[in-house]
């Protein structure tokens, strides 16, 4: 298929800050054209817009919990880009809810805003993504943001953990039903990175600990994320469609 390697039109959820934000950094500077999408904090997503290199760029607001918000995300995504060839699936919720601690109530709410953000979400906008890539012709690639609390367990985040494994499984699923268009589909499951929400557990007591989870004795940036998604997402790797990539620095391994 004829997927460019630059000058790529990319739809990056849940870009306001964060990781989001690393990857459509590390997007716009190798030369593709980048949709912004955020939920809400406006004045992150600006900046996030403003730090972008080069030219052609677009912010896109949405609730991707809905249905329809989801829709109206990818159609303005195509709009504003003229199209779509990478999509990579980032937003996500992340509410703390371990089950002796938390009432019943709480628990089905949490756990229903889980599954429309991370994994329902993801789902619709893959399939509007793929539609189009489709209708297109040139192939594509999807790239979902997954977890290693998706192997290794996340007690206090349970609905978390379960959503990422499914949204492994998704991919998985995806990878096999979009190759013979030319598309593929990955995904990297993370162990701790640095951001702006986890900033004051690494500062805090228990900062060492989560260091000392891997040998190198750190945790991740965002950057060394977006540079595995970038890659992921280049024509070069096709062959890896399909994969669940751990980036954790050996803090989890699977068998």
């Amino acid at each position: 298929m004829n997927l460019p390697k630059t000058g790529r039109r990319v739809l990056v959820s849940g870009a306001s800050r964060g990781l989001g934000r690393a990857v459509a950094q590390a997007f716009a500077a190798n030369g593709d054209r980048v949709a912004v999408h955020f939920g809400s904090r406006p004045e992150d997503a600006d900046v996030t817009l403003a730090s972008l290199p080069g030219t052609g760029h677009t912010l896109i607001q949405g609730d991707l919990a809905d249905a329809r918000g989801a829709a109206g995300v990818a159609e303005a995504a195509i709009e504003g880009l003229g199209g779509i060839d990478v999509l990579v699936n980032n937003a996500a919720v992340n509410v703390r809810h371990p089950l002796p601690e938390t009432p019943y109530e709480e628990w089905v709410a949490i756990w229903q805003r889980h599954v429309a953000v991370n994994l329902l979400a993801t789902a619709n906008l893959s399939h509007l993504a793929a539609r189009r890539m489709i209708d297109q012709g040139g192939g594509g690639r999807i790239v979902n943001i997954g977890s290693r609390g998706a192997f290794r367990g996340e007690p206090d985040h349970p609905a978390y953990g379960a959503t990422k494994a499914a949204v492994h499984a998704l991919g998985q699923s995806l990878a096999v039903s979009l190759a013979p268009h030319g598309i593929g589909v990955a995904s990297v499951a993370p162990g701790f990175f640095t951001t702006e929400r986890v900033a004051p557990r690494l500062s805090g007591p228990e900062g060492d600990a989560i260091r000392a989870q891997s040998p190198f004795g750190r945790v991740a940036t965002p950057e060394e994320i977006a540079n595995a998604v970038l890659w992921l997402s280049s024509p070069e790797a096709e062959w890896s469609s399909g994969t669940i990539l751990d980036l954790n620095g050996a803090s989890h391994l699977r068998t």
